[in-house]
């Protein structure tokens, strides 16, 4: 699936984390898809969170292609263990976004562990046991 976005001129950028399961099981989800972006329906929100190598956006359903806010600039190096927060910046395409910022923190951890409930396995795995050769069978 492809999908065309559309940025308004910036409103506001500013430096705020996240926290680190939130950031780690979206690396985790888009590491598994085989696209450039992972697609993540908010759905409490009507909003669509694109996921990629650099960013996270999102979109609002009623706005279809626009932009409303993305995440950008990572800075999981900085951290000295993977439940560290991360640092990212916070960059505004539309005017009065704090309470949409507020809901996506706390709804996008929710989005993406219910996408990780879709992808986990539904039955145990099954080992194989094959007979092995025993070290004085010579029999080729």
């Amino acid at each position: 699936m492809e999908i065309t976005c559309y940025r308004d001129p910036e409103i506001k950028r500013e430096k705020r984390t996240l926290p680190a399961t939130t950031y780690n099981l979206a690396v985790q989800l888009f590491s598994r898809c085989d696209a450039k972006s992972l697609f993540v329906p908010i759905r409490n929100m009507q909003y669509l969170a694109i996921i990629d190598r650099e960013e996270f956006v999102f979109v609002d359903g009623g706005r279809k292609c626009w932009v409303d806010i993305a995440w950008q600039n990572f800075r999981s190096q900085k951290r000295e263990s993977l439940d560290d927060p991360i640092e990212y910046e916070a960059v505004y395409y539309k005017e009065n976004q704090a309470a949409v910022m507020r809901r996506l923190q706390r709804e996008f951890p929710l989005a993406l562990y219910a996408m990780m409930e879709k992808q986990a396995p539904h039955q145990p795995a099954k080992v194989i046991k094959f007979k092995s050769k025993s070290a004085t069978d010579t029999t080729q």
